[in-house]
């Protein structure tokens, strides 16, 4: 067989994405897909088409197409089963069969296409063959990743801590009237205290911006971070520290794919053939001087169904939700038994959901002016002082069932005034010199651990430090609504599922 190209296309012929496997000009392949939807009959059970040259192969998803365009002398039994592994690769990709989905991940597509056909021709490849071809997974990388990092932590953590000494000397002399000893080996020693103290308090600090690549410029003397041959006492080292915090070590020899820095990442998720992913997205505006400006949240129940003998099934939703969420059911779904029961079911008992694809069933919504519904409250001070300000920020979490994981709290700097001068912090920090900007970074946020403070100086005028931005990702979502059980709609019997919770932010500023 011979592949011209492969596509995923509206129905009205709009490519979205589309990789020509010989040579073809975009005038000749956006004329082939748009003529393509004119060429269909209704009515048939055909899954292919021709033309005097070409014949497209399709498969219909949603409401868009997968499309092969062959010549008209190829098989077509085997484009009918390379129609079928590009369809089965799509969803690997994208999280739902929409239009701005296959558009964001248009690269990753392309990719897992080159692996199915080259020049024209298929591979002998399967769907774990392409997998990890475009994962391309390296053991060898991973461990050397985390002793760098591991050596990247200390050596931040040793400079947090120089520059807490150097600024409390400044601040003692300063008390007692005194001129700051001054310190050598960043410049002349007849300098004054006060400036030699900030002077290298930022030198410190500035070392701890993100570095895209490794500067050719090392300080004098040996230096075994880059060091790639000579790994394996780092990683022993690497592994005890990781004892030491309580982490479950599993000895393996070099031949084996475990590597420690995999075990920093959550496990993946086991799903089962009926598997929901619960997912909101929250917006919200805050006053710097207080008042909740606006707060808009939506969430979905994504479900996906990958054995067809659970297609007709019931779920059973619980919601606790006591915020005033508003909420509404996908139109095939029963409404009526929704109000009545709680029960999410299609309107037809006889028909099924689609299988292996993810169908959004239940949506809701909140917005809101309320300042008790605010998860996490953020309070920004900046002060003028006589060498420009003293910012005090502390966060709070207002919901004692959240869980926040991976919280950034990023706050602008002033331009050309150099690095802030951090007094008491509450978890890490980042600098980035490039973007002007101060990251605040927590692990977690929760009951336990639910307020915390950071104290920086820097020049700089009060307005130079808004709007502060927050991100963070968790488990568990902001309104209390669960799917709690499934059942068979034939004898009410329990059906096994799996549940996937993600809450996000997609905009989370204080003005």
């Amino acid at each position: 067989m011979v592949l011209l190209a492969a596509a995923v296309c509206t129905k009205a012929g709009k490519a979205i994405v589309s990789r020509q496997f010989v040579e073809m000009t975009r005038t000749r392949i956006e004329g082939l897909l748009a003529a393509f939807p004119k060429l269909m009959n209704t009515g048939k059970q055909h899954t292919f088409v021709e033309t005097e040259s070409v014949r497209y192969v399709y498969q219909p998803m949603e409401k868009l197409y997968m499309v092969l365009i062959t010549t008209k002398n190829s098989n077509i039994l085997e484009d009918l089963e390379t129609l079928r592994l590009f369809s089965r690769v799509i969803p690997e990709y994208c999280r739902a069969l929409e239009e701005n989905e296959i558009s964001e991940h248009c690269f990753d597509l392309i990719f897992a296409f080159d692996e199915i056909v080259a020049l024209g021709y298929r591979e002998n490849v399967n769907l774990a063959q392409i997998r990890t071809f475009t994962e391309m997974d390296s053991h060898e990388e991973k461990v050397f990743r985390a002793v760098r990092e591991t050596q990247e932590r200390e050596a931040k953590a040793e400079m947090r801590r120089k520059a807490k000494e150097l600024q409390q000397a400044r601040r003692d002399a300063e008390r007692q009237g005194k001129k700051a000893p001054g310190f050598g080996g960043f410049g002349s020693s007849t300098v004054s205290g006060g400036s030699t103290t900030s002077m290298i308090t930022e030198t410190i600090i500035e070392t701890d911006k993100p570095k895209v690549a490794p500067a050719p410029a090392r300080p004098s003397g040996p230096s075994k971070a880059l060091k790639l041959g000579a790994k394996g006492k780092e990683v022993d080292n690497f592994v005890d520290k990781l004892k030491s915090e309580g982490e479950n070590i599993i000895s393996s020899n070099m031949g084996k794919r475990t590597s420690e820095a995999t075990k920093v990442h959550a496990p993946p998720i086991n799903m089962e053939s009926v598997h929901m992913k619960i997912e909101e997205k929250i917006t919200l505006t805050c006053g710097r001087d207080g008042g909740l400006q606006n707060m808009e949240l939506h969430g979905m129940i994504m479900l996906r169904i990958s054995d067809d003998k659970f297609g007709r099934i019931r779920l059973h939703v619980e919601n606790e939700d006591k915020k005033g969420v508003q909420l509404q059911t996908h139109p095939n779904v029963d409404k009526k038994l929704f109000t009545a029961e709680s029960l999410i079911g299609l309107k037809n008992p006889e028909k099924s959901f689609p299988v292996n694809s993810d169908v959004g069933v239940l949506k809701w919504r909140l917005q809101t002016t309320e300042e008790s519904f605010i998860p996490l409250t953020i309070n920004c001070w900046p002060s003028e002082s006589g060498n420009g300000c003293d910012v005090n920020i502390e966060y709070e979490l207002q919901e004692d069932n959240l869980e926040l994981n991976d919280v950034v709290i990023t706050i602008p700097l002033p331009s050309g005034v150099g690095a802030p001068v951090i007094g008491e912090i509450d978890g890490e920090y980042r600098h980035d010199s490039r973007r002007n900007t101060l990251e605040w970074c927590l692990p977690v946020i929760d009951a336990k651990n639910k307020s915390g403070s950071l104290e920086f100086s820097i020049a700089g005028q009060p307005n130079d430090f808004f709007p502060v931005q927050v991100s963070f990702i968790s488990k568990k979502n902001y309104c209390n609504i669960q799917v709690t059980k499934v059942t068979q709609v034939d004898g009410n019997s329990p059906v096994r599922f799996s549940t996937e919770t993600t809450f996000l932010v997609d905009k989370y500023e204080i003005l």
